[in-house]
């Protein structure tokens, strides 16, 4: 009997961390959104930015908020802040002190790593088959790939030796083109780092043709191995197969041929989730980009059929995958700056309600601004 995608999707070994971290993120998506809303608002006048609860309560059905976004923006009062505007005689919704400082942590950092961002956008272009991508589907992940929301201008504009939109065949839409292709040798991919690091160990025991072709592994605990299962993944392991920077082999349907297509799949999504500051994203959203980079293959069964590497969560009404060799324990190994910021901004959104009307000194670093502002929101609201 042949298993059904969904089928699939429910028999894959789950991982108590990356859920438990996925319970948090959920709950943070929908935070985000109304902040974003919050700060795109160009009506604030005087300052600071703000959004009515009215507004708020049209969009929440497209927000997954099930209760309402007032009851929503109470469960978060050290992020959000209602209060009362006599001059438009309604209720609005505010960041607290704490949230913008936040915000603003996470445009600095951005705005600092601008050569960084540029090389992200390099490298995507660079694993295209036709070194460009529609900007449509660049702004569905601009975020996961820590651009600044005004790229075009700031990024794409400012670096025309690199750069070019055109038109695309359809309304509305552009292409993001490499200017040149960039040399292969200056691309080295993440993984590749990887064995060269693991080659370079001194107490590095692996054969270096063993290491070549690699990608490194870790299951979810509990995780059943079956011998067959360890031979395979033996085997997929010494496989050769074409980097996400090199152009691309004849295309042959033998075991063999469909074997390098599938590894070339998984190298390109590994070095796409490397590229992002979380690495993290949305099955959708990578889904959008596997024509463009050339792979035949359904983007969610490849993240499941190689558990070691990657681990699917679906909380949230989502499908959203992380590369497992990036996480410890919950959190990034090598953390950035960015990263750093949005972390941020997730331990107040696990604060909840907590410390609203407490003196904690663990709490105190949240300022009493904060406090003040979460409990004037319930007082108005």
């Amino acid at each position: 009997m042949k298993t059904t995608s969904s089928q699939y999707v429910a028999s894959r070994a789950r991982d108590p961390t990356f859920e438990k971290l996925m319970d948090k993120y959920k709950n943070l998506l929908k935070v985000v959104a109304i902040q974003d809303l919050i700060l795109a608002n160009p009506l604030h006048n005087p300052p600071p930015p703000s959004v009515s609860l009215e507004f708020l309560n049209r969009v929440s059905q497209k927000l997954h908020l099930n209760r309402g976004a007032a009851a929503f923006l109470r469960t978060y009062p050290h992020i959000f802040d209602i209060f009362y505007d006599p001059s438009k005689s309604q209720p609005l919704c505010k960041l607290t002190d704490a949230a913008v400082q936040i915000s603003c942590q996470e445009a600095a950092a951005i705005g600092h790593s601008l050569p960084l961002v540029v090389d992200r956008l390099v490298r995507l272009l660079s694993m295209s088959v036709s070194k460009s991508l529609p900007l449509r589907a660049i702004f569905k992940v601009w975020r996961e790939l820590g651009l600044p929301d005004d790229f075009e201008d700031s990024v794409i504009s400012q670096n025309p030796n690199l750069f070019e939109l055109r038109d695309a065949h359809e309304p509305n839409t552009h292409i993001l083109k490499l200017v040149s292709a960039i040399p292969i040798n200056t691309l080295l991919a993440a993984v590749d780092n990887w064995r060269i690091t693991e080659c370079c160990r001194q107490d590095c025991s692996v054969d270096r043709t063993e290491i070549r072709f690699s990608f490194k592994h870790g299951f979810p605990p509990g995780m059943r191995l079956r011998k067959i299962f360890r031979a395979k993944v033996k085997e997929w392991q010494r496989f050769p197969y074409v980097g996400p920077y090199e152009d691309m082999w004849e295309k042959k349907r033998s075991k063999s041929g469909m074997m390098a297509l599938e590894k070339r799949a998984v190298g390109i999504v590994h070095e796409f989730l490397s590229l992002t500051v979380e690495k993290m994203v949305e099955v959708e959203k990578i889904s959008q980009f596997r024509n463009w980079f050339g792979i035949d293959l359904n983007i969610r069964d490849l993240f499941l059929d190689h558990p070691g590497m990657f681990y699917l969560s679906t909380k949230g009404k989502r499908h959203t995958v992380f590369l497992r060799e990036a996480y410890e324990r919950g959190c990034l190994i090598d953390p950035n700056p960015v990263y750093d910021a949005r972390r941020k901004l997730l331990d107040l959104v696990v604060l909840g309600r907590r410390g609203v009307f407490t003196s904690d000194s663990k709490l105190r670093d949240i300022g009493s601004s904060s406090k003040e502002e979460g409990l004037q929101g319930e007082e108005n609201g």
